[in-house]
């Protein structure tokens, strides 16, 4: 039993989030998909989560001794933490996962022994108006000519909320309330999408 994702990769090997969500949401669609495998949680019928992460590295190289384009192993490297993840930087990856090399696999939790570090992109932002319903909140973002950027879901608190909510709106439709001055800020967001649009924006701060 494998631990891994599945991938897309576009035209330069980088891994396609868009087109891995585009070939499950259409039946026609027929893009490549592989899997990529992390980590081993049962080998020959035996759970091997409780052996260290370097141990069970060596297993999954022996239960994938060669990469194909159907199924390969996550590449990693031992130490050199920062200088590999400013070359993961320079070429505009989404980031890396940090991971203690004697930490035991932990199923269903989140471990402090391994830790994601994003390659997040920053802008600055308008907040143009809001969703109206409090329990599905969003902020609607356009950039500096009024282009439309997406919906802000994540990372706002409850003093920046307000800010928003207490500025004149200018008109409302059923869903959605249009701010009359539109309110700048700081995002940072995983990477641009095809349509344009951030990705996963959270608040940063004010501009």
């Amino acid at each position: 039993m494998l631990d891994g994702e599945l991938n897309v990769t576009d035209k330069e090997g980088k891994s396609d989030f868009e087109a891995v969500m585009g070939r499950f949401l259409s039946s026609k669609s027929t893009v490549p998909v592989s899997f990529i495998a992390f980590d081993v949680l049962q080998r020959g019928g035996e759970r091997v989560t409780g052996l260290p992460l370097l141990e069970r590295r060596e297993l999954l190289a022996d239960l994938v001794p060669t990469d194909t384009a159907l199924l390969s192993k996550v590449q990693f490297v031992e130490g050199h933490g920062a200088a590999y993840y400013n070359a993961v930087q320079a070429q505009g990856l989404e980031g890396i996962v940090l991971k203690r090399k004697d930490s035991r696999y932990q199923v269903g939790k989140r471990s402090d022994a391994w830790l994601k570090v994003i390659n997040y992109q920053y802008a600055d932002v308008y907040v143009i108006g809001y969703r109206k319903q409090p329990k599905d909140f969003g902020w609607l973002l356009a950039d500096n000519d009024g282009k439309y950027l997406g919906v802000m879901e994540l990372g706002v608190p409850p003093h920046a909320r307000a800010k928003v909510y207490r500025a004149e709106v200018c008109n409302e439709t059923d869903d959605f309330a249009y701010l009359a001055e539109p309110v700048k800020c700081r995002v940072k967001f995983r990477n641009y999408t095809k349509a344009g649009l951030l990705r996963l924006p959270s608040f940063v701060e004010w501009v």
